[in-house]
């Protein structure tokens, strides 16, 4: 959804469009079940913000969700869970964000995969200027599970010795980089 323009009706400056388009799974498969329609501009509520999509992660995750694996998530949905983009609306006792900012997002509620997505401003990072929204998109999965194995799980601390198993994907990539950072 990098660069994507809203389409639809005008609305206030803080919510552009009423409609806008997204990739909708209207039931379980492979790549062909993922449909470009129309839906529903989201409109945040207290915590919330909404954010204009300008590159949205694509993870392993989305893949599996599409195929049946969780059974939390029924068709018709939205896929994806991380994207950077700017805020074009906020809800609510939302202080730390305002229209405008970039930012990137680790988990969304409505789904990446559109012109807008829904967040909680909670799960929604500042993206500093020097960093593209391609990279923005590709941060919160891959970086923070990445960090949580090292760190919060295996407790790795500077000198010791770490075998990064499979360094070629995003994770792994992600590891090796902290690890390197860190000492290890």
């Amino acid at each position: 959804m990098n660069g994507c323009a809203a389409r639809g009706a005008g609305g206030s400056e803080s919510t552009p469009t009423l409609e806008m388009k997204a990739i909708r799974v209207n039931q379980f498969g492979g790549p062909d079940v993922l449909r470009l329609e129309e839906a529903p501009m989201p409109r945040p509520g207290p915590g919330q913000l909404v954010l204009r999509v300008r590159a949205a992660g694509v993870n392993p995750v989305d893949t599996y969700f599409r195929s049946g694996t969780n059974p939390a998530i029924q068709p018709p949905y939205t896929p994806g869970s991380d994207a950077a983009g700017e805020v074009v609306s906020v809800g609510e006792g939302v202080s730390a964000f305002a229209t405008g900012d970039r930012v990137y997002v680790g988990g969304s509620l409505s789904g990446t995969y559109a012109e807008f997505a829904l967040c909680e401003a909670t799960r929604t990072y500042p993206l500093p200027h020097p960093v593209g929204f391609e990279q923005g998109a590709a941060l919160h999965i891959p970086y923070a599970t990445a960090h949580r194995a090292l760190f919060h799980r295996a407790d790795a601390r500077a000198g010791e010795i770490v075998l990064i198993h499979g360094a070629s994907g995003g994770v792994g990539l992600a590891a090796v980089q902290f690890a390197r950072a860190a000492g290890l």
